[in-house]
């Protein structure tokens, strides 16, 4: 339907938003977003169909003093020590190989060095990470119990509570709150001896896909500064490419944890609903947010998982599947995993780009070279996801941060803004009925995953596009940037299904292309376990952008 401008700002008035004439017009030509969506709904007879309101997948599936120079022994040129994983920085600090303030050290001149480039951190908390550093030093040298994250520094998306600290969710109207506890997972990094560098660069309220932050810049592709970072967590996983950190947290609603991962050639998961805790974690769309870690290997990613996961009493959809030994489930072949690759959504040639295509298909047969058994599958109700995705959080963001709207609406972001607003026009029977349409996508993974172990898709169906764009040309046809970077990940989100984007063995014109694996509910472990066999086969992981050598 076509609604005249003066009815937009009838409704605006009644929902108090701020707009005149020129906003009207705006919301007038939005809508046809809504009437597309809706479109695609109207397809299906779902008469009877119980809505999907919040998503969780149920059950499990089997599957002070300075540091001491004697203490340590310290033996690597500082670029190679920030360039370490995760796994072998605390190896050797915890044999007494290196020690926590020189690690701590290093990173900090790497961001010296390549930080305002990239433009990763919002802030940066140099001298309590070296007192950090130095606690942590000490404790090593009176042999004081060690976590498993002891003295590696690592930071985090500005959307998780560090007390004391401003959160800025990426948004100048959030620059004075100061939470006064910590998240969960801060504090779970914390008790395994994590040093937190700071805080990390991100989409606006983590509302887009490019990290073309209007307060505090652009964050640039460490493989090419011309080129997004990805979004919402650009910081998060532009660091981690470019050593800034060793490893960092962000968060995923439709794709921000992989998104950037693949555009910056890192390992981005986003564990199962549930798996890890949200309290204390500003929210975008609850029905849709995953925490998870962004990290240059599987192995580190799967050491992150490990700390982070469990049961949170504070966190009302926080599961009690236990957490399983992620890190002793790595290694050895494929042999025996039942791969499935769907055709159509992932595969339609208008709208994935063919070389990123060929380097999935290529990376497949590497699977199926270290024993993985690869078969196609049919998933046909996948053609609804976008507009399910549309519809979830274009109103659950809008009803989460519609206070915004109604007090500071004019100094949000434009593109940040316009979204929240075009959620206060979905109707709920709109929203209701993509709940419907939503079940049955349900539905339709768990038949596949009764044939397959895991899926393997693209994780995007680009490379990242430059800074400023607004489309991307897929075989010279112009597509709108935002549903295009969302189309192969947001499902997993409206599934809660687990989730990692690990670099494909090859880049498309000089820029990482992602690999995207999804698994059973709560079944990270299979996951981790056929992600870390193609990593050690295809060596993807050992590979740096040009920026950092």
């Amino acid at each position: 339907m076509s609604l005249r401008p003066e009815l937009f700002r009838e409704m605006a008035a009644l929902r108090r938003l701020p707009g005149g004439e020129e906003d009207s017009r705006a919301w007038q030509k939005a809508y046809e977003a809504i009437e597309e969506a809706l479109a695609t709904l109207e397809e299906e007879a779902l008469h009877g169909e119980e809505p999907a309101l919040v998503f969780h997948p149920g059950g499990s599936v089997s599957a002070s003093g300075g540091p001491r120079a004697t203490s340590v022994r310290p033996h690597r040129a500082g670029g190679e020590i920030a360039e370490l994983s995760v796994t072998s920085a605390a190896g050797l600090i915890h044999r007494k190989e290196l020690s926590p303030v020189e690690l701590v050290r290093a990173v900090l001149d790497r961001i010296d060095a390549y930080g305002k480039r990239i433009n990763a951190y919002i802030a940066l908390h140099a001298e309590e990470a070296i007192q950090a550093a130095r606690r942590a030093e000490d404790a090593l040298v009176h042999r004081h119990p060690l976590g498993p994250l002891h003295g590696v520094p690592l930071a985090v998306k500005d959307l998780f509570f560090e007390a004391g600290l401003p959160t800025t969710a990426g948004s100048r109207v959030l620059q004075d709150f100061v939470p006064r506890e910590d998240a969960t997972v801060i504090r779970r990094l914390r008790e395994a001896g994590a040093v937190l560098l700071g805080r990390l660069n991100l989409h606006e309220l983590a509302y887009g896909v490019t990290n073309e932050n209007p307060h505090f810049g652009p964050v640039r592709n460490p493989w090419n500064l011309s080129r997004i970072a990805g979004g919402s967590s650009g910081g998060s996983a532009a660091a981690v490419a470019a050593s800034l950190c060793l490893a960092s947290l962000g968060t995923d609603t439709g794709g921000s944890i992989r998104i950037p991962a693949a555009c910056c050639g890192v390992v981005g998961l986003k564990p199962t609903y549930g798996r890890v805790s949200r309290h204390g974690v500003l929210p975008l769309a609850w029905s849709l947010d995953h925490v998870g870690p962004i990290t240059k290997s599987v192995e580190d990613a799967a050491l992150l998982l490990q700390v982070m996961a469990g049961l949170d009493p504070r966190d009302p959809t926080a599961s009690p599947v236990p957490v399983p030994a992620y890190s002793r489930m790595l290694g050895g072949d494929l042999e025996g995993v039942r791969v499935g690759v769907p055709t159509g959504f992932f595969t339609d040639p208008v709208e994935i780009d063919p070389a990123v295509l060929a380097a999935v298909q290529a990376a497949i047969h590497v699977m199926e070279s270290v024993g993985a058994s690869i078969m196609e599958v049919s998933m046909p109700f996948l053609r609804h996801a976008p507009a399910v995705q549309f519809f979830t959080l274009a109103t659950e963001a809008s009803a989460n941060h519609g206070w915004l709207l109604r007090t500071r609406g004019r100094e949000l972001g434009l593109d940040v803004r316009r979204r929240l607003e075009l959620g206060e026009f979905i109707a709920a029977p709109q929203y209701v009925r993509s709940q419907q349409v939503r079940r049955r996508l349900v539905r339709e993974f768990a038949d596949v995953f009764r044939h397959a172990d895991l899926l393997v898709t693209p994780t995007l169906p680009v490379v990242a596009p430059p800074l400023g764009a607004e489309t991307v040309a897929i075989q010279g046809v112009q597509k709108r940037l935002q549903p295009t970077l969302t189309r192969f990940t947001s499902p997993l989100n409206l599934t809660g299904l687990p989730a990692i984007s690990v670099p494909c063995g090859s880049e498309v014109d000089g820029l990482p292309v992602g690999l995207q694996m999804v698994g059973r509910p709560f079944d990270e472990a299979t996951l981790l376990r056929a992600a870390h066999a193609y990593e050690e086969a295809s060596r993807v992981h050992t590979r740096r952008p040009p920026l950092t050598g």
